[in-house]
């Protein structure tokens, strides 16, 4: 995917905040075209370096570094607690933790990278939850619904795909999730309700530095909002 223009939220002498689109790629590897530190450090006219990552499906809020010595910085600052990330996922059912549908609550479970297990914090407060209802697509059949949760997602930890994993786990896995999360369920969303995308995004970050909190914070993308399909 070739990007035109990256949005810019916020800059200084130091970093730059970005609202990545969904289907890019952060950094290069075999098969991919156009990373998103390269395009971007086009775009700006110099090198930028990367200080943490975002899933390529995965939209939002995202910090890039201005220079070495800053990417150093602000790495250590992530690992330290620093950086607050907050996230929007909208979820097929609800979670559960020890068999029971929650509202709230903390997800500790091991996520797998190579050959080792890393513990891993998700914490998560169910919004709201609504049903769609699925028309049938022949007169032989039954009509189906769908549950959904719209899911506000904190992380105690960073691990890769974290908050995919943990979710499908906890029986909630996030709308469009090819690779953690339910086929059929996908299937049937994207067939019926148009649902293509992954339905998770860096929605907000709150920095400390200096003794200062600063907040950013975005807008859902449109593909988050879909109707109930015609009857």
């Amino acid at each position: 995917m070739q990007m035109n223009n990256i949005p810019i939220v916020f800059e200084n002498n130091e970093i730059i905040i970005i609202n990545k689109p969904a289907g890019i790629s952060v950094q290069g590897g075999e098969g991919v075209a156009h990373p998103l530190d390269e395009e971007l450090s086009k775009q700006m006219g110099y090198k930028l370096h990367l200080v943490h990552r975002l899933d390529k499906e995965t939209c939002g809020l995202m910090v890039v570094a201005k220079n070495p010595a800053a990417a150093a910085k602000w790495i250590n600052y992530i690992a330290g607690g620093n950086v607050k990330k907050e996230y929007i996922a909208i979820t097929f059912g609800i979670p559960q933790l020890n068999g029971k549908e929650k509202k709230q609550g903390t997800i500790q479970d091991n996520v797998t990278k190579g050959k080792r297990e890393l513990s891993a914090v998700t914490h998560f407060s169910v919004e709201k939850t609504w049903t769609t209802e699925i028309p049938s697509q022949n007169e032989n059949d039954e009509s189906k619904s769908l549950t959904f949760s719209k899911i506000h997602l904190k992380l105690g930890t960073g691990r890769m795909h974290q908050i995919r994993i943990h979710l499908a786990k906890a029986g909630a896995p996030i709308a469009g999730d090819d690779k953690h999360g339910n086929f059929k369920l996908n299937k049937m969303a994207k067939k019926a309700l148009k649902i293509k995308n992954l339905l998770l995004c860096s929605k907000k970050l709150t920095l400390k530095e200096n003794g200062k909190t600063t907040a950013f914070e975005v807008e859902l993308p449109d593909y988050f909002s879909f109707e109930n399909p015609k009857e």
